[in-house]
């Protein structure tokens, strides 16, 4: 009995194995769904606007960044411009009726605060471009720029989107400087929105140079110190020697040569006659084609350099 038990276990046991595998055995047979695999988009446009967003967003979710940025320009203006008052100065030594003459012959305008905000736009847009530089020797440190160059980005499109990110950013800081400006006492009876949009159109062109020209000098670089030496090798011989402090009128002949040569001189004398209506030193277009040029040559060598100097 024990033995016809055992063997009637055993067949039960061989048939719900065998009703299971036939069960599972269509399912096992199904043909596998293949789903398509995801598009890259490899448009350069797609590609710019994803690494100049990826800059924004460390830019603006650190908002000491910000801060930052805007209290040395603030500072310039609400201490420096308010104590720097010519006025005052040339009052006592001739009449009051010739002040405001002698101010407009070396100004360009009646008031030497005024003068001071449109140089703090170039003055910003400035110290700001160095970031660009700065963000490019980081990714290569941290590993980001590798990771980058493995993709169907293009080199110039890296550079480029460094480069946008810094006059973005830069147009945006120069606004906050100009708001600041009128609330402080800068003239606005000459303010327009022609004129606003002109003058902004001329620190796109200073910023787009400016930091094209830090990009190019650091896709060679993997040393922050080196680059913040080279920041300011580069930068106060630029703000000192143009027209953002004072005008070219009060300095040495040599120092007037110089400052010919000075693209930061061109922007501040073009949003001076745009914004406060200031007697220009240039004429807007001269001033507008030497700030093109600039923009242009730069941003071209840059990304030239970019495909012999961005490697794995």
């Amino acid at each position: 009995m024990e033995k016809i038990t055992r063997t009637a276990t055993t067949e039960e046991t061989v048939l719900k194995d065998s009703s299971q595998q036939q069960v599972m055995a269509p399912a096992l047979q199904r043909p596998s769904i293949s789903r398509p695999s995801p598009k890259i988009n490899k448009s350069a446009v797609h590609g710019l606007w994803a690494l100049t967003s990826r800059d924004l967003r460390k830019w603006y979710k650190n908002p000491l960044l910000l801060i930052m940025s805007l209290v040395q320009p603030v500072i310039w203006l609400g201490l420096f411009g308010k104590a720097l008052n010519f006025s005052a100065f040339i009052t006592g030594a001739v009449p009051p009726a010739e002040v405001n003459q002698i101010l407009l012959n070396t100004f360009g305008t009646t008031s030497y605060f005024s003068f001071l905000v449109c140089g703090m736009l170039a003055f910003v847009i400035l110290f700001n471009s160095a970031f660009g530089g700065m963000s490019v020797v980081f990714d290569k440190r941290f590993g980001f720029m590798d990771k980058a160059l493995s993709t169907p980005i293009s080199r110039g499109t890296l550079v480029m989107a460094k480069v946008m990110q810094v006059v973005i950013r830069s147009m945006i800081l120069a606004g906050i400087i100009l708001v600041v400006g009128a609330a402080l006492g800068m003239v606005t009876s000459h303010l327009t929105v022609p004129g606003i949009l002109g003058a902004f159109g001329a620190m796109f062109l200073i910023a787009f140079g400016l930091s094209s020209l830090y990009v190019m000098l650091a896709l060679r670089s993997n040393d922050w110190q080196t680059q913040m030496a080279l920041i300011n090798l580069i930068n106060l011989p630029l703000l000192f020697a143009s027209n953002a402090l004072f005008p070219v009128k009060i300095m040495p002949h040599w120092l007037q040569t110089v400052v010919k040569f000075n693209p930061v001189s061109y922007a501040n004398d073009a949003a001076r006659q745009l914004i406060i209506g200031a007697v220009g030193t240039n004429s807007l277009s001269v001033d507008f084609a030497v700030l093109g040029a600039f923009a242009i040559v730069f941003g071209t060598v840059s990304i030239i350099l970019s495909w012999k100097l961005l490697t794995k």
